[in-house]
């Protein structure tokens, strides 16, 4: 695992900050390519994984060695353009045994430009990362002939940004206003519908790096979405007259993004509409109402996280991909924590007292995951037709 000679059938090597090294196998793109090290644990679902942009800037350690049996396709992605830095995994790439399969993954890996390693002991990488923290490290793949600089890896590890205090929300957002009109999958016609909701109540997604299935979950609730760049001003936000916000999911550090968000979100929440925000969405909220962030040691990255609903008991089976989490104690009086998770008891969720104001630090759109919080959509929706009601 540690050893500094490079065995005979190695191509790639994973290097960490702390000069641990890994040897294995090449696969995607031959190249090198370095960003924090994090694990995830989901048994399924690597290619909308890989397609987060809450991992941006990351490099990911799948625990589950059966990735690539289902291929990949242009449908099982949450952006268009992957933004994760690179994977890390046990056994070689699987070859596609799925009808909905368009091409090997190890292909698809390639045509992104994404690098990886295989033939890792992933679960010797697992149990150092969550000893030590998540930490930088590079991944080089050598092409033909090439020859593994180690010493070289090590530097070049130690270089790299830590994730703390760094703003991704900006390269990961859209460029323009747009609107969003897709909906869920219908098997029977075998495709996403194509949702007319121009009569549904009117809500402006500030996209910190959102996931197309959020969007897809509440254009199913009949509502109308339009999305703006994370940096889009409060007024330029009111100016298209919603009926309610939504703060999306988002990667790197929450503090660094609410420089320019907490100032916009504090403006949103003065307006006195309905407010629902998701992970990154629930952190800016937090900081927005005095609340603090911090730095996880190794973050909650899969799809199996039980998380308590304090005002029900109802556990529900949740999946996750955070690094950072809202102190729960900096939480001002006029804010309460809804949800905690089970695992580590941070916080899970909070909503403002009196207020159709709600956020979960958690994914309830799945996608790959369970689908317990899905009803959190369906609050959202029910809390904006009940305000228009108010005010009709």
């Amino acid at each position: 695992m540690f050893s500094q000679q490079i065995p005979p059938q190695a191509t790639a090597a994973l290097v960490l900050a702390d000069g641990s090294v890994f040897w294995g196998k090449g696969v995607g793109a031959p190249g090198t390519t370095g960003g924090e090290v994090c694990f995830n644990t989901a048994m399924t679902g690597y290619q909308e994984i890989m397609t987060d942009p809450s991992y941006a800037g990351q490099i990911i350690t799948f625990t589950f060695p059966h990735v690539g049996n289902t291929g990949a396709n242009d449908l099982d992605v949450e952006t268009e353009t992957p933004f994760a830095k690179g994977l890390i995994l046990r056994a070689d790439i699987t070859g596609p045994s799925s009808w909905r399969a368009e091409s090997h993954f190890n292909d698809w890996l390639k045509t992104n430009g994404l690098t990886g390693i295989c033939g890792v002991d992933t679960r010797a990488l697992t149990r150092h990362l969550r000893d030590k923290g998540a930490q930088n490290g590079v991944i080089h793949f050598a092409a033909e002939g090439e020859t593994l600089n180690v010493e070289d890896l090590k530097r070049q590890a130690k270089a790299l940004p830590a994730m703390t205090g760094q703003d991704i929300a900006r390269t990961v957002t859209c460029k323009n206003i747009h609107a969003w009109t897709q909906g869920p999958w219908n098997a029977d016609k075998d495709r996403y519908e194509t949702l007319d909701n121009d009569a549904g109540p009117h809500v402006v997604v500030v996209d910190y790096g959102v996931k197309h299935n959020i969007l897809r979950c509440l254009a199913a609730e009949g509502l109308r979405l339009t999305v703006v760049p994370c940096d889009t001003a409060a007024d330029d936000i009111l100016s298209l007259k919603p009926d309610g916000i939504f703060l999306s999911n988002g990667p790197g550090d929450p503090a660094a993004t609410g420089v320019y968000a907490v100032p916009v979100v504090k403006e949103l929440l003065e307006s006195g509409l309905p407010l629902f925000g998701i992970c990154l969405g629930h952190q800016i909220l937090a900081l927005s109402l005095g609340a603090k962030t911090e730095k996880l040691p190794f973050g909650h990255r899969g799809a199996n996280h039980p998380v308590k609903d304090l005002e029900t008991g109802k556990v529900e089976i949740t999946s996750q991909n955070h690094g950072f989490h809202v102190i729960e104690d900096s939480l001002p009086d006029a804010a309460e924590p809804t949800h905690t998770s089970l695992f580590d008891g941070t916080n899970e969720g909070l909503r403002l007292k009196g207020r159709s104001v709600f956020s979960v630090q958690y994914h309830p759109e799945a996608s790959p995951g369970p689908q317990d919080s899905h009803y959190l959509f369906a609050r959202f929706a029910n809390l904006l037709r009940e305000s228009l009601r108010k005010t009709a």
